[in-house]
């Protein structure tokens, strides 16, 4: 059989698997991320020094910052929080993670939700206990603790179990792990966000929906870095159409607030995020968050954009050296425009509302200056170095 017949057959069987599932009814996993994620992940900034005590204490800061008014609701562990296996094999948190359930009780009773980590190979990427041959008992595990997100990671199944046979059979392995845990949480009746962690290996937008997926990283890990942060959400044009409500694109969590990037630049990051209908996952330490990432974080026009019931992920218009402009249709029919500059030098930006397919003058408004503009053809605007105007247009 071919790689191509292959991997058609493949889907059809996922498909088959999926539709199966969904038949009679909505999928209440489905509807769990109807738009993009939003909420924190403790790995950008705290990595493997994530505890009982910190979790809390976002949780906390979350709600005290205005976050969660703002839209974000998850609270995610990342990895290291896996202890040992029972000897009936069930998985048990390690010393930092005292008690997950109550932990979970914490979180929901201030409006939030819980997100765990694991992965589809015997070890996580940082050495823990993965869920190869546990799926379905992990995955009751976490129901009985109250676990509302799980981020599933590549990382225990390479290299050994990769390296064997050719790049198809290594597609293959990823298909069936991904749609074995995809059935597990369904088994429990528990509604879970299901992010697929698999950088971007064999074209996870054409498949991660059919084994389940809310979202799926689409490339290699990010870094609170302005060249790493544009090659990553650059990287996302031309993928639009495979993103839309329940399943998501997922270019990495923000890294707005760690320090490495400038306010401008971190206006540019949440910006680009917005227009990619990306999952916004905050990856700082909420409990020490300055005002001006406060702002950028929780700034409701951009957080619109993101969240638009259409569903719809933005894409690249025009690109002409540094300056770039990317528009995403919105309901109703209004687009929001940003208006990049990548270059190192001030730069001038000039739209056309014709070119994004509208007739006439018609409204618009600056979303970060919060500032009507009146009925404009087009728009022309001084932008800083690595800055963004975003536009709400129509």
């Amino acid at each position: 059989m071919t790689a191509t017949r292959r991997r058609a057959a493949l889907a059809a069987i996922a498909v088959t698997a999926v539709m199966g599932t969904l038949m009679g009814a909505a999928s209440a996993r489905a509807q769990v991320a109807a738009t993009p994620p939003m909420g924190w992940n403790s790995w950008n900034h705290f990595a493997a020094k994530i505890d009982d005590a910190t979790v809390r204490a976002q949780a906390d800061a979350m709600v005290k910052s205005g976050m969660r008014d703002a839209g974000y609701r998850y609270i995610n562990i990342d990895d290291t929080w896996e202890g040992v296996r029972d000897a009936a094999g069930v998985i048990h948190p390690n010393a930092k993670f005292p008690d997950v359930k109550a932990l979970a009780d914490y979180v929901h009773a201030k409006g939030l939700k819980l997100g765990i980590y694991s992965s589809p190979g015997p070890k996580t990427c940082a050495g823990y206990e993965g869920s190869y041959g546990h799926e379905a008992q992990d995955a009751r595990t976490y129901a009985g603790w109250g676990i509302d997100y799980l981020k599933y990671d590549l990382c225990g199944l390479a290299p050994s179990m990769l390296a064997a046979g050719s790049l198809d059979k290594a597609q293959d392995i990823q298909l069936a792990a991904y749609q074995k845990m995809d059935a597990a949480l369904k088994a429990t009746g528990r509604p879970m966000v299901y992010s697929l962690c698999q950088y971007g290996f064999f074209q996870p937008w054409r498949w991660a929906p059919l084994v389940g997926g809310n979202s799926w990283r689409t490339t290699g890990d990010i870094e609170d870095k302005f060249a790493r942060m544009l090659q990553i959400g650059l990287s996302q044009a031309g993928l639009s159409k495979f993103a839309g409500p329940g399943h998501w694109n997922d270019p990495d969590m923000l890294e707005v607030g760690n320090g490495g990037m400038s306010p401008i630049e971190y206006r540019t990051h949440m910006s680009l995020w917005a227009l990619l209908a990306a999952p916004l996952l905050a990856g700082n330490d909420l409990s020490t968050m300055t005002p001006d990432t406060t702002a950028i974080l929780t700034n409701r026009e951009i957080i619109a954009v993101d969240q638009d019931v259409a569903g719809m992920q933005g894409d690249r218009v025009k690109a002409e050296g540094g300056l770039e402009i990317w528009a995403k249709p919105l309901a109703g029919g209004a687009k929001a425009v940003g208006l990049f500059n990548l270059s190192d030098q001030p730069a001038y930006l000039e739209v056309s509302f014709a070119d994004l397919g509208f007739a006439g003058p018609v409204k618009a408004r600056d979303l970060w200056a919060g500032k009507d503009l009146g009925a404009l053809a087009g728009y022309k605007v001084a932008v800083p170095a690595h800055g963004v105007v975003v536009l709400r247009v129509g």
